[in-house]
């Protein structure tokens, strides 16, 4: 009876998430974004928020392509990728974030925090390289993923499908200013077959 049940839920065509749709997964997504991001960056905790967002925009990106893109869902998407592209900049630059505001704000160590042997390390060499692997690989990811909504509609360019939707500029700005600050890879174009 075992085997059978097994069989009949493994070939089940019902979602086994709790996160069904592309709102909820970023709703979810969202918040450990922000509980990440807050970590500060002095060590030994640099390193530790920098693993932590590496692992949380590698499961999204992934994630992501997974549920059906539509015009409703998108420019969530695109704003969620947005916030993600500010938080790895305030990683980059070693800053504070600031939940107020969005942004990262500088850190400022006094001179008495110094000399106890306060600091915040630089993200890797190793980590920078990991950082635009993941970005380049998942925009290529992101196009592909837009382009099933173009064959389910009207057969309409993934181009023109985003200037339809006043996205078109946020698609081509995705991780721009990462990408900036990582040695200006911005604008790659990353061709699809």
């Amino acid at each position: 009876m075992f085997h059978l049940t097994f069989y009949a839920n493994f070939f089940s065509s019902e979602p086994t998430t709790h996160l069904p749709t592309l709102h909820d997964y970023l709703g979810s997504s969202r918040q450990i974004l922000s509980l990440i991001i807050q970590i500060p960056p002095i060590d030994p905790s640099t390193s530790l928020r920098t693993a932590y967002l590496l692992r949380l925009s590698n499961d999204t990106l992934s994630s992501i392509t997974g549920y059906p893109p539509d015009s409703e869902s998108l420019p969530e998407a695109l704003d969620w990728l947005d916030d993600l592209d500010q938080a790895w900049l305030a990683v980059l630059q070693a800053q504070v974030w600031d939940p107020a505001t969005g942004t990262g704000v500088d850190l400022y160590i006094d001179a008495a925090d110094a000399s106890r042997g306060m600091k915040s390390s630089p993200v890797s060499q190793t980590e920078r390289t990991r950082i635009r692997s993941l970005i380049v690989g998942s925009s290529s990811n992101l196009e592909e993923w837009l382009e099933t909504q173009r064959e389910r509609e009207d057969n309409e360019g993934v181009e023109s499908m985003l200037q339809r939707l006043g996205l078109q500029a946020d698609f081509d700005d995705l991780f721009s200013r990462t990408l900036d600050f990582l040695g200006g890879l911005n604008g790659i174009v990353v061709e699809t077959a």
